[in-house]
């Protein structure tokens, strides 16, 4: 997956890669696509676990939703096919067929995941946004704002200056929409 993406990957070369038979890959798994799924399950827990720490010191939201957004752009610039794997399943899953079971698991990791970015509203809502903003649309107003930066930068330019640039990028527009939210 991580070298030819889903769609021209098979068991053989999975198997050949991990220095396993293709038997010995199906008596863990029935299918590519339950590998695919397996993958991001874990690396979605890893990344839950990095981000843990975030609530352990008071901090403003304007510094929660930047340091939770750096641990979500490093997780992805360590490990860049991460990114198109997550991708890829949210944008073409239908194309990945997964059991329902291994799905439901997907989307409820996958909330997790952006639930972190909710709690850090919650945590700020009273005290520094208005009383009547919509969590859930901020919060998946910003999911969708740190996916679609690091979409645009995260296979251009010199890979030395990636990070940079999207934590540039983030820090900008955090900013903005933060103003935003507090005009409101």
């Amino acid at each position: 997956f991580f070298k030819k993406g889903f769609n021209n990957v098979t068991v053989d070369e999975i198997a050949k890669c991990s220095e396993l038979g293709k038997g010995s890959i199906y008596l863990y798994f029935n299918s590519k696509e339950e590998i695919y799924a397996q993958i991001l399950l874990n690396d979605i827990d890893n990344f839950n676990q990095h981000v843990s720490v975030l609530f352990e010191e008071k901090k403003t939201v304007d510094d929660l939703l930047f340091e939770f957004s750096c641990i979500y752009v490093d997780f992805f610039l360590n490990d860049p096919e991460l990114f198109r794997i997550l991708m890829t399943y949210m944008l073409q899953p239908a194309k990945i067929n997964l059991t329902e079971e291994l799905n439901s698991q997907i989307l409820t990791a996958n909330t997790r995941v952006i639930d972190v970015i909710g709690k850090i509203f919650q945590e700020a809502a009273s005290k520094e946004f208005p009383a009547d903003i919509n969590l859930k649309q901020n919060r998946n107003a910003i999911w969708g704002l740190l996916n679609g930066i690091i979409s645009l930068y995260i296979f251009l330019g010199a890979q030395e200056k990636r990070r940079e640039r999207i934590y540039s990028t983030i820090k900008l527009a955090l900013e903005i929409f933060i103003k935003g939210l507090k005009k409101a």
